[in-house]
């Protein structure tokens, strides 16, 4: 497996559903041009209530916050106005298409906004998930 350099904060639970529920967009107020594969980092903050939180990750133990948990394809990005809009996941002003999540062991480490290179080792993180 070829691991992408450059990585997506994304909050939670949005990158468990990425991960392990189908969830094939997703939602940003501004457009990408870029196509190809990137680690999926999960923010330090949680997309919801302080009890949501705490019920999601108990039910979902390998819901982590505060770094790498994954890698997907971004093969598009549509608007309101494409077919594709019609997705249930899709919720925003621009959906970055998503294909082949795969799940990685946690790697923490801070996120940036936008896409941005992690801070990690990456052969650590290859040698962890072999």
């Amino acid at each position: 497996m070829t691991f992408p350099a450059k990585a997506l904060s994304i909050r939670q639970p949005w990158c468990h559903h990425i991960l392990y529920d189908g969830k094939d967009i997703e939602n940003r107020n501004w457009r990408t041009h870029y196509r190809g594969p990137v680690l999926i980092h999960a923010s330090a903050k949680f997309d919801g209530y302080i009890h949501e939180q705490r019920k999601f990750i108990i039910q979902h133990p390998e819901c982590h916050l505060g770094g790498i948990v994954g890698t997907v394809e971004i093969v598009d990005c549509i608007d309101h106005t494409h077919p594709a809009a019609q997705n249930t996941w899709f919720q925003g002003r621009y959906g970055f298409v998503l294909r082949n999540p795969i799940a990685l062991p946690f790697t923490p480490c801070k996120g940036k906004l936008g896409f941005f290179t992690p801070d990690i080792d990456l052969t650590a993180l290859k040698a962890k998930a072999s």
